[in-house]
């Protein structure tokens, strides 16, 4: 089922939301009866979000968006993984959103354990290596010797363009980036501000 959306739009009505939502305007509807009752029927979500689980970033919120507008896929460090690349596969073979966004924001507990494994040395249990193993290959080029708070500032970037580089490069993003009408897009939610820096 066809979103009515075109990649352009959605992202401006991401744009739109994330406005409102810093100048306290955000809409946050009151969802009634009848429209739960639709929504029941299907989905059809205007944009898909691969973000962090942090309980501070919360997509629907930062986005002003309600019920049934935004497919969203949280995990942390906005971390690839083989159930993430089919829920992605999904949202775009059978959701049909036009607009992906790879979601990260400042100050990411899992990009900072990152940097600690690879600057620092850090140990972390079996299965945040296992997470920390994708995030890891985005720091390459980063300069550990850099302040702290500039590092992770860095290292979130990196890891969101990372993250997008390798959607591009599978088989379904290289056939995506071709169609006109589809857009994956990687941005940063700025915890002090609420705002959300969109990426070149």
């Amino acid at each position: 089922m066809p979103t009515g959306y075109t990649a352009d739009q959605a992202l401006e009505r991401l744009k739109q939301g994330n406005g409102r939502f810093i100048r306290g305007k955000a809409r946050f509807p009151t969802v009634q009866k009848e429209v739960l009752a639709e929504l029941a029927k299907g989905q059809s979500p205007f944009a898909t979000i691969l973000g962090c689980s942090d309980s501070r970033v919360p997509p629907e919120l930062i986005f002003d968006a309600g019920f049934g507008e935004l497919f969203v896929i949280r995990v942390a460090g906005n971390a690839l993984g083989s159930a993430i690349l089919g829920t992605l596969q999904y949202a775009a073979r059978y959701l049909h959103t036009p607009l992906f966004v790879v979601l990260g924001h400042e100050g990411c507990g899992a990009v900072e354990a990152a940097i600690d494994t690879r600057f620092h040395g850090a140990k972390m249990e079996s299965r945040i290596k296992v997470l920390l193993e994708r995030i890891l290959p985005g720091l390459d080029g980063l300069d550990g010797g850099e302040p702290r708070e500039a590092l992770l500032h860095a290292a979130v970037e990196a890891n969101v363009r990372h993250t997008v580089r390798e959607l591009l490069e599978t088989p379904e993003g290289r056939v995506r980036a071709a169609v006109r009408d589809v857009k994956l897009v990687g941005a940063v939610y700025e915890l002090e501000s609420g705002r959300v820096r969109f990426l070149e």
